[in-house]
């Protein structure tokens, strides 16, 4: 079995679901987001061009839409028209709600409406089938089911009454009536027969009516809205709210769909080729069209309906457990939604230009004393410095070193300058040595064992070999007192000494 035969049998099945009443309850949802209108609808969607049902050979719409002429149906809206006038408050239900006839009722017409829907689906596709015989290019025209199933009935055989036609004005825009006119009088169609013409208008006249009893359904759901979900009915009106229940299949169904769902309830989708599509709004449904949501500016109002739905959620769960029947619940989300709301077009706050605040860092003291003088002394630009940094005028300079290209030496070692090849070194600026450093220096420069004159850089004339009438040749140290005064010195009187302990003997 192919794939289009197995599409056709599952087909089928659910048209035998529909005939007994069994459709399930509440389906929605399609790869779009948008809620699916039952299974057949479904299964056409799914179904190729070339793989669609055809019911051009059908010979009465009264075989395949059965509901219309269905006990059921005739059972509701009789039961409809007795509750009508009849007006009833929440203190008049004894027990649980789903227990009350009433709302057993209202469950039922729920249901009723989706079934309706696609009865519809169903007509309008076997009028589009027949009709496409006499005028094939409307179909694409006019995608809508009921305003293509309007306009084929105010049509009929004569095309020529689609020109400066009242009756059409009220069904289709002005735009979309010249091009059907334009179309209607270059298409290839052939006229249809007395009983062909019989087929279509029994079946339009089915959909109307149908829809007819669908919208007193929802007038009659309505009117009890306040009733089976009045938290909901406060944030998005009784009308709206009596939809969105009706394409779910109840208020249970509701309760369990999720927020992203529950807003894209209702949405249309539109494929009108040779029309631009900016005027269409896609993913959009009863909740966006509210007047809750329309009283918004435009930019605002996806964000609007996301926050609405997400609001009719929680008000759809508390009213299916049958919580705060005096709406409590639905006026605090309703005012929140308002908050909101107005906390989105509040304007923006001005700008002001604020002058620096005052520093709070305190005047710093300022030090003074020997100690201070001496550390700007030993900070402060030396002689050799300033002359580094002064420049003679007129006068092209030499660079220093050859890597560093523009650096020179100033007046350093000029002539002319009046002052000496190099400048005296300041005492106050001139580099400090630790006492450490200063006895390091010294030991290094004490010398021990024999002395040259190279180092000692003394007279080349001394000697240590003298001559002594008893000995004769006689090795001495010439300088072996000095050496012996400077060790005393250095032991006394040098930058090194320390103080000394004594050790006192213990007396006997």
């Amino acid at each position: 079995m192919s794939l289009a035969d197995e599409l056709l049998a599952d087909l089928e099945e659910a048209g035998d679901e529909g005939e007994d009443g069994l459709y399930p309850e509440g389906e929605e949802g399609d790869s779009d987001g948008e809620p699916a209108q039952g299974m057949t609808e479904g299964v056409l969607e799914a179904i190729p061009e070339e793989m669609e049902v055809d019911y051009s050979k059908t010979e009465s719409v009264t075989s395949i839409a059965k509901l219309r002429n269905s006990k059921q149906f005739a059972e509701i809206m009789d039961k409809i028209s007795g509750y009508i006038g009849k007006q009833r408050k929440n203190s008049d239900v004894s027990g649980p709600v789903e227990a009350d006839p009433e709302y057993r009722l209202i469950v039922a017409a729920n249901n009723l409406t989706v079934e309706i829907d696609n009865e519809l689906n169903i007509i309008h596709k076997f009028t589009r089938d027949k009709y496409s015989k006499r005028f094939p290019e409307l179909e694409s025209l006019v995608p809508d089911a009921l305003d293509y199933i309007r306009t084929v009935k105010e049509l009929g055989n004569n095309l020529e009454k689609s020109k400066n036609n009242e009756t059409l004005q009220q069904i289709l825009t002005n735009a979309t009536i010249m091009v059907v006119s334009v179309t209607a009088s270059t298409t290839q169609g052939s006229l249809l027969t007395e009983d062909e013409l019989k087929q279509l208008e029994e079946a339009c006249d089915m959909a109307l009516e149908l829809n007819q009893s669908k919208h007193r359904i929802y007038e009659y759901v309505e009117s009890r809205m306040s009733f089976i979900a009045p938290n909901l009915s406060i944030i998005v009106g009784a009308s709206t709210a009596a939809k969105i229940m009706g394409i779910a299949g109840g208020l249970t169904n509701l309760s369990k769909m999720p927020a992203c769902n529950l807003m894209l309830l209702g949405a249309q989708r539109r494929t009108l080729s040779g029309f631009s599509s900016t005027s269409l709004l896609p993913h959009t449904g009863f909740i966006y069209h509210c007047d809750v949501v329309q009283s918004l500016p435009p930019d605002l109002r996806r964000k609007a309906a996301r926050l609405v739905a997400a609001k009719c959620t929680l008000a759809a769960r508390v009213d299916s457990f049958h919580e705060s029947s005096d709406g409590k619940v639905g006026y605090d989300l309703k005012e929140e939604i308002e908050r909101k709301f107005d906390k989105w077009q509040e304007p923006p706050p001005v700008k002001q230009v604020k002058p620096l605040p005052a520093p709070l860092d305190g005047q710093r003291k300022k030090r003074g004393g020997r100690r201070y003088r001496k550390m700007k002394e030993r900070l402060g630009l030396t002689e050799i410095r300033k002359h580094a940094n002064r420049m003679t005028f007129a006068e092209i300079e030499d660079d220093a070193y050859q890597e560093d290209l523009g650096f020179s030496l100033g007046q350093l070692g000029k002539s002319g300058s009046g002052r000496v090849r190099q400048a005296q070194v300041n005492e106050a600026t001139k580099a400090r040595i630790s006492k450490s450093l200063q006895r390091t220096l010294q030991k290094q420069s004490m010398t021990y064992g024999g002395k040259s004159t190279v180092r000692d850089r003394s007279s080349g004339t001394s000697s240590s070999v003298a001559f002594t009438p008893l000995q004769g040749l006689e090795i001495v140290n010439p300088q072996a007192a000095e050496k012996k005064v400077a060790e005393a010195n250095q032991k006394y009187f040098s930058n090194m000494a320390e103080f000394l302990k004594v050790k006192k003997e213990a007396k006997m």
